[in-house]
């Protein structure tokens, strides 16, 4: 059965995601998306009017997917150090995926000429990561908001970030596989994040 309407739309979402990531912005045609899709040219304009437009859309599937996948400190455990442990290693787990990665880079190369999307993924990346983390330090720990912004700043800055900016540079091998929750311990080294964590954090 063809696909149709919404279903038609999230199948040529996927592929798109698929071949910007493997093609760049640039070498991405909207005659290779409507291939790969299996569709013709006249429905994929007819649910994007464009290459940009297109390229949009898939920065808003990425940064839904990536979140649905990071998820609250909250999730990770009732203990709070532990549950911040956890949070962190997953952020820096996710951000350390191959396909993460690319994207990553997609958007800097992109981010002069489509501010919006670039915006869009920094928020995803960076902005709300950190805002979770703050909002859980405040509700934890005896600390106001702004204490709790300045905390989590510091434990993403100090154990998180640097080694994306490493895997971003191929300073650092990356994770080839969709990173899988059960094997953190095994990609990520908590021991430097849980240091951190109890450097920076007051008893709960």
């Amino acid at each position: 059965m063809a696909r149709r309407g919404e279903q038609l739309r999230e199948h040529i979402l996927w592929i798109a995601k698929d071949v910007f990531i493997e093609l760049g912005f640039e070498r991405t045609s909207m005659d290779v998306v409507a291939a790969r899709a299996e569709t013709s040219k006249r429905s994929l304009y007819a649910h994007f009017e464009s290459k940009d437009k297109l390229f949009g859309a898939v920065v808003d599937l990425a940064r839904e997917l990536y979140l649905g996948r990071l998820r609250t400190p909250a999730e990770y455990g009732d203990e709070p150090v532990e549950a911040v442990v956890a949070y962190c290693g997953r952020l820096a787990q996710l951000q350390l995926w191959t396909s993460a990665l690319r994207t990553l880079r997609l958007g800097i190369a992109e981010a002069e000429r489509l501010p919006e999307a670039a915006v869009a993924m920094h928020e995803a990346i960076f902005e709300t990561p950190q805002q979770r983390l703050a909002e859980y330090l405040t509700e934890h720990y005896p600390l106001d908001a702004e204490t709790s912004r300045d905390i989590a700043s510091q434990l993403i800055g100090r154990a998180v970030y640097p080694r994306v900016i490493r895997a971003l540079l191929a300073a650092q091998a990356p994770l080839t596989e969709l990173p899988d929750e059960a094997t953190l311990a095994h990609d990520v080294d908590l021991h430097p994040l849980r240091a951190t964590a109890l450097a920076l954090l007051p008893p709960p």
